[in-house]
């Protein structure tokens, strides 16, 4: 039995799948205490029968609530003397060229809390100066009497020699205290981006290491199972986390490597869509997951796309991540009046607590997903098959309050009515979304008219079918449960371990005068690469995975010499090649005849895990559809209020056609067919949505 769970700013969603197939349920966050909230859905959707075959694959969004609140630990910093502003000074970039008061956000790590420690490695990792053991003791004193709750050490070069690190890591041991040491997190150049990617693990380790150690101790709890003699025998909980990467770890290393865990959520719906892709033959698709806090989107062309150039409440984060880009647009967003007159909707967002208006736990302010009632596009009686019923007379009330509230606002904008408000609320969030999309996509060379859609989350198939127009995409495609699908992936995934080492090593040519030289360095890489392997195996095995089946994958970081930014390639024999092609793709051109330098080594060992079995089914007429029209309700398209039927997606067999406009409602979420559209069931349950001239 492997139960995914996601735990996002509105629903936590659970999937279980075991040999009797997938079964999903949704609840509500408990913000307070999410692990309230995913054990009491855990021990729901298992019936009270977790037992200690069980394994629990957890999304999790406290580290980045963490970051983004500022309500990480109190962390000492300690680095080479002289360099304890780098923190704070971190690159001259800046984010608003033309903005002349742009407010840079807070260090994590006050001055105070800031030491210079009198150690020097060189560039080639060279020992220069060595802290002396009275330096270390003084450090040991102050850190106590500072009452930090995590330390985070970074050395200069200790990527290329972690002695002094390691040295100060061991005197600091004895003060039981989380220590983050930089050549452990990320043993890469760049000195800021690992630095601020140590510093954040430390911010991190406290609050996360507290919260899977209570899931954890309190599942163990929920699964003891009875002895043969009646005496209660608890079973070892089997808890892992996903990672931003798209790969699980198991607790105790998420709770040592937080940094790792930042985009937790949102990835598991991008391995989701890469298995779905992989089932139907496409090679080519744009993820769009709308929850109810934000849109999450990521471009796969062939595979997910990733990037080690994320940041997180604008403080850089180099560890890989999938290419995830987020907007604060969601099915909670909050509907607003700006300075300058205009209606917006988020980032701010109502949350689980109270929720949009008419969930009825308290909601005042106009939401997203009040709009969508309003507006026809979702049933009061049948949200979550029936198990919650909505407020829509609550929902209008709250609207009208609203324009009576901005009255001056809300003439401006031609606001008139509830339902004029509504449209303009559904309005301004799908621009929003639909700007997160060509960023993913236009913006970086890519034509969306080349993509699928693949929309998932609670409230995605009520605007997919917009954005698909607007963006020309030929095809939406919403699979199985999408409102829990981010939890899908989560369970599909695999265990992972990705290890790195940054070398700087210039890559000779192959030609008759080198091919000596070229020889030696292949020769080098392997015996790295082979390294990397042993040092990934033996987490592994501290991991309690030793002996586990694994895959190996290598890349390695180029760019041409001069450079200041490089590319990940497959390391094969051809590398070189690839690099120029991917480099051409990427950037519009590509110089053979210039040297290249090899930046970095990544390695990735990867632990499959089951998955379930999926096939095809066959084919009803399409005609079946009739048979799953549950009622019929008048839907606002445009300005008109047009009568539509709605279609319980159960009841829809693969094979089944039907025009818009229509609405299918599904346990976890619904979808809407607007007019000039066309739906149809494939053959593995999955509803495809094209373009439909009348």
């Amino acid at each position: 039995m492997r139960i995914g769970i996601d735990t996002g700013g509105t629903f936590t969603d659970c999937v279980l799948f075991d040999t009797s197939g997938i079964r999903i349920l949704k609840t509500l966050t408990t913000p307070d205490d999410p692990a309230r909230g995913i054990l009491d859905g855990v021990n729901r959707l298992a019936g009270g029968k977790m037992d200690d075959s069980g394994v629990l694959l957890h999304g999790t969004t406290v580290g980045t609530n963490a970051v983004l609140e500022r309500s990480g630990a109190r962390v000492a910093l300690i680095t080479t003397a002289g360099f304890e502003d780098l923190i704070e000074i971190g690159r001259q970039n800046r984010p608003k060229l033309y903005d002349l008061n742009v407010q840079r956000p807070p260090a994590l790590v006050p001055r105070p809390l800031r030491w210079g420690t009198r150690e020097r490695t060189g560039a080639s990792g060279e020992i220069l100066l060595r802290p002396t053991t009275a330096e270390l003791q003084r450090l040991r004193r102050a850190l106590r009497r500072t009452g930090a709750e995590a330390a985070a050490v970074c050395f200069l070069f200790s990527f290329a020699n972690p002695a002094n690190e390691r040295a100060v890591a061991r005197a600091l041991r004895g003060l039981r205290l989380p220590v983050s040491v930089s050549h452990e997190i990320l043993p890469e150049f760049r000195e800021y981006e690992r630095l601020s990617t140590t510093v954040i693990n430390a911010y991190l380790a406290p609050r996360l290491g507290r919260y899977l150690e209570r899931l954890e101790r309190r599942a163990r709890q929920m699964r003891q199972t009875r002895g043969t003699r009646g005496a209660v025998r608890a079973p070892k909980s089997r808890l892992f986390v996903m990672q931003s990467s798209g790969g699980l770890t198991t607790a105790a290393r998420a709770a040592r490597e937080p940094v790792r865990t930042i985009l937790s959520g949102p990835a598991g719906g991008v391995v989701a869509a890469a298995w779905l892709t992989e089932r139907l033959g496409i090679c080519r698709a744009v993820t769009f997951d709308m929850g109810g806090t934000s849109t999450d989107v990521c471009l796969i062309d062939g595979r997910p796309a990733t990037t080690r150039e994320t940041t997180l409440g604008g403080l850089p984060v180099a560890v890989p991540v999938l290419d995830v880009h987020s907007v604060g647009a969601g099915g909670g967003s909050l509907a607003r009046i700006d300075a300058g007159g205009a209606l917006r909707a988020g980032p701010e967002s109502a949350g689980a607590a109270p929720g949009p208006v008419c969930y009825g736990r308290g909601g005042t302010r106009p939401t997203v997903t009040d709009a969508n009632l309003l507006l026809g596009r979702l049933d009061p009686d049948l949200f979550l098959g029936g198990e919650m019923l909505l407020d829509r007379v609550a929902a209008e009330r709250s609207f009208r309050e609203f324009l009576r509230s901005q009255r001056a606002a809300s003439r401006f904008a031609g606001l008139r009515d509830p339902l004029d408000l509504a449209r303009g609320i559904l309005a301004v969030s799908n621009s929003a979304m639909e700007k997160a999309l060509r960023l993913i996509s236009v913006e970086r060379g890519h034509d969306p008219r080349e993509f699928a859609l693949i929309c998932f989350g609670g409230a995605g198939g009520l605007h997919a079918a917009h954005l698909a127009r607007a963006l020309g995409t030929p095809q939406v495609i919403v699979p199985p449960h999408p409102g829990a699908f981010s939890a899908l992936g989560i369970a599909l995934s695999d265990i992972v371990r990705d290890v790195s080492q940054s070398v700087l090593l210039p890559v000779p040519e192959v030609n008759s005068h080198r091919s000596s030289k070229a020889r030696r360095f292949a020769r080098d890489c392997e015996e790295r690469f082979q390294k990397l392997e042993r040092q990934a195996r033996e987490e592994l095995r501290q991991d309690g995975l030793a002996g586990a089946r694994t895959r190996a994958t290598r890349a390695l970081d180029l760019r041409y010499a001069g450079q200041s930014y490089e590319l990940s390639i497959p390391f094969t024999k051809n590398f070189r090649a690839a690099f120029h092609r991917q480099h051409e793709k990427a950037y519009g051109y590509a110089d053979p005849e210039r040297p290249l330098e090899l930046v970095s080594l990544r390695l990735r060992l990867t632990v499959p895990t089951p998955k379930p079995k999926v096939s095809a089914a066959r084919l009803a007429a399409p005609s079946s559809a009739r048979k799953a029209i549950v009622k019929h309700n008048r839907v606002s398209f445009g300005h008109r209020l047009q009568r539509a039927p709605f279609y319980d997606r159960e009841r829809l067999k693969p094979g089944a056609r039907f025009v818009g406009p229509a609405v299918v409602i599904e346990y976890s979420s619904t979808t809407v067919v607007p007019p000039q559209f066309a739906c149809r069931v494939d053959a593995y349950g999955n509803l495809v949505i094209n373009g439909h001239e009348n």
